[in-house]
């Protein structure tokens, strides 16, 4: 089975969200690293891109992934907010592209809808999801839900890899039942 290292990227210029996984085929995941880069105690816009690309290129560095998933901006009334969250979803692109790193984007309501089976989830329940699926004990849960959205990233490109139902833009309830029984209780 061939192993895939994924790097998830929730990016933000107040805290980005980071996590990465190994694969190994279509059923074997594991959490590699998570966290979250904390930027609000900088005052300088460029200052927290540079710090955005720094991270992502140490994570990069660290643990060569072959894709680097990023969740694209969620489009909101406030333009300001929509282009500062443009401008470090770019710089994260720029990181993995200067290491020819693959790139994949998804939209939140897909990243939540591959994670949950619904796209209007709320971050807790995305949490509890990717610490289901990642099996991750409670002591490794972190304190800001931004790190399991890094996480969710990258397990949303996992099953998109792995799962046709997901590529053709998903079938409902029993197909992600049929595909995932290991992540449905009874």
């Amino acid at each position: 089975m061939q192993e895939t290292i994924i790097l998830g990227i929730d990016p933000g210029t107040t805290i980005m969200g980071f996590g990465v996984i190994k694969t190994k085929g279509k059923s074997s995941v594991e959490m590699i690293e998570m966290g979250a880069l904390h930027l609000s105690k900088y005052k300088d816009h460029a200052l927290k891109l540079k710090k955005i690309f720094d991270k992502c290129s140490q994570l990069i560095e660290t643990h060569s992934p072959d894709v680097m998933a990023v969740e694209a901006p969620f489009f909101g009334k406030n333009v300001q907010s929509m282009l500062k969250l443009g401008r470090a979803q770019g710089v994260a692109f720029s990181a993995a592209l200067s290491r020819e790193v693959q790139i994949a984007e998804y939209a939140p309501r897909k990243v939540k809808k591959a994670i949950t089976g619904s796209g209007s989830a709320s971050k807790e329940q995305v949490a509890g999801m990717v610490q289901r699926t990642l099996k991750l004990t409670d002591d490794q849960m972190p304190k800001h839900l931004d790190a399991t959205d890094g996480l969710a990233v990258a397990l949303c490109h996992h099953f998109q890899l792995s799962s046709p139902s997901m590529k053709k833009g998903g079938s409902g309830w029993k197909a992600f039942i049929a595909e995932n029984p290991g992540r449905v209780s009874g």
